[in-house]
């Protein structure tokens, strides 16, 4: 059996939950999801809603 060595894996800091724009409505929604889903410990759709706010196209933001 062949050994195989690999360099360590860094993880960096986790990234800050997006802000969604302030009267916009579909930002609501997926806030509105995002916190579902925390309730429901289902932290794969928090991400996802994150995922969704951030690509949302109000341009960058935090």
């Amino acid at each position: 059996m062949q050994q195989t060595t690999s360099s360590p894996v860094h993880l960096g800091l986790p990234v800050e939950a997006p802000v969604p724009v302030e009267g916009c409505g579909v930002c609501a929604a997926l806030v509105r999801q995002r916190e579902q889903a925390r309730e429901e410990f289902d932290y794969s759709a928090v991400t996802d809603a994150d995922v969704e706010l951030r690509n949302h196209p109000h341009g960058r933001r935090s």
